[in-house]
C-alpha cells in the first residue's frame, strides 16, 4: 500500500514536470513565432551595414563611361559616394518622387485619399525603417492612445495647443508602455527601434485627430486605413531590390519616368476608379 502510494505521488511529480514542460515549450514556441512574424530586416534607411555594402557594391558593377548628357546623376552619385555620402541615403532621396507619385496617381486615378501626400509619404519611410508589421503594430497603437486621450480631454476647455501637447503626453506613454510589454515577449524589432522613426509616427498621430476634430469618425477612420494602405504599397516598393538598384544605376531614367507621370496624372480629367464602380450601372446604360 505505502509502495503504491510512493509510485503514484512519483508518477503525478513526472507528470507535472511533463505538462510544465509541455507549457515551457509551447510558450518558448509562441515567443518564437511573435518574433518571426515582426522580425525586422535590413533596411535601406541603415547608413552602415548589409544594405550600404550591396548598394554600393552595384556601382562597382557597372562602368558609367564618359561624361554624357544622359549620365551626368550616375556621375554625380558614384563622385558623393566616393566622398562618403551613404549609398541608401542617395536611393532614397531618388526614390521619395516616385513614392509621392505613387500617392498622387492612387488619389486621381483610383479615389485612394488619405491624409495627403506628406503623411503617407513620410509613413513609408518610417516602415521601412522599422519593419512592417512592427510599424502597423506601433502605429495603430499610437492611434489607439490618441484617441482615448482625445475622448478624456473633450471635456476640458483647454487651448488647441497645450491640447495637442498632453495627447503627445499620452502617446509617448502609450509607445513606452508598448515597448515596455514587447521586451516580455521577446519583441525585438519593436524593442530596438530607432528613436526617428517613432517619432515620425508620433508626430502623425496629430494630422489623425485634425482629421477627427474637422470630420466624422466614420471617415477618419476611412482616411487613417487608406494612408496605411499607401504606406504599406510605398514601403513595399522602397523595399525591393530592383528597385533600389534602377534608382542607383540609373537615376535619370527614374526622374524623367516620374516627371512625365506626374504631368500625366495632373492633366487626367476622366473617372477615378471608385467612381467607376459606383456609377457603373449609370455608365452601362
Amino acid at each position: 500500500m505505502i509502495f503504491s502510494s510512493s509510485v503514484l505521488a512519483q508518477f503525478d511529480l513526472d507528470l507535472e514536470a511533463s505538462e510544465s514542460a509541455v507549457a515551457s515549450e509551447s510558450a518558448d514556441a509562441s515567443k518564437s513565432a511573435i518574433a518571426k512574424v515582426v522580425e525586422k530586416k535590413p533596411d535601406i534607411t541603415e547608413t552602415e551595414g548589409e544594405v550600404k555594402g550591396k548598394l554600393e557594391g552595384y556601382l562597382e558593377e557597372k562602368e558609367v563611361g564618359k561624361l554624357s548628357y544622359n549620365n551626368v546623376m550616375q556621375h554625380a552619385i558614384r563622385e558623393a559616394v566616393k566622398r562618403g555620402v551613404p549609398a541608401n541615403t542617395i536611393v532614397l532621396v531618388v526614390l521619395f518622387p516616385v513614392v509621392a507619385a505613387i500617392i498622387a496617381a492612387s488619389r486621381h486615378l483610383f479615389g485612394l485619399r488619405g491624409f495627403g501626400i506628406f503623411t503617407p509619404a513620410v509613413l513609408s519611410v518610417a516602415f521601412v525603417a522599422t519593419g512592417l508589421v512592427s510599424g502597423i503594430l506601433v502605429f495603430l497603437v499610437i492611434l489607439m492612445v490618441a484617441s482615448i486621450g482625445r475622448m478624456i480631454l473633450r471635456k476640458m476647455k483647454l487651448h488647441y495647443l497645450p491640447r495637442m501637447a498632453l495627447l503627445l503626453w499620452f502617446v509617448s506613454l502609450g509607445v513606452f508602455g508598448l515597448m515596455y510589454l514587447s521586451s516580455f515577449v521577446e519583441l525585438e524589432a519593436v524593442v530596438k527601434l530607432n528613436i526617428f522613426p517613432i517619432l515620425i509616427l508620433v508626430l502623425l498621430a496629430e494630422n489623425f485627430i485634425e482629421v477627427q476634430i474637422g470630420k466624422s469618425r466614420k471617415e477618419a477612420i476611412s482616411l487613417t486605413v487608406e494612408t496605411i494602405i499607401l504606406a504599406v504599397i510605398s514601403s513595399l516598393m522602397l523595399s525591393l531590390d530592383i528597385v533600389q538598384k534602377t534608382a542607383l544605376l540609373n537615376p535619370e531614367i527614374v526622374v524623367v519616368s516620374v516627371l512625365i507621370f506626374d504631368v500625366f496624372v495632373g492633366r487626367y480629367v476622366g473617372l477615378r476608379y471608385v467612381e467607376y464602380l459606383k456609377f457603373k450601372k449609370i455608365i452601362s446604360k
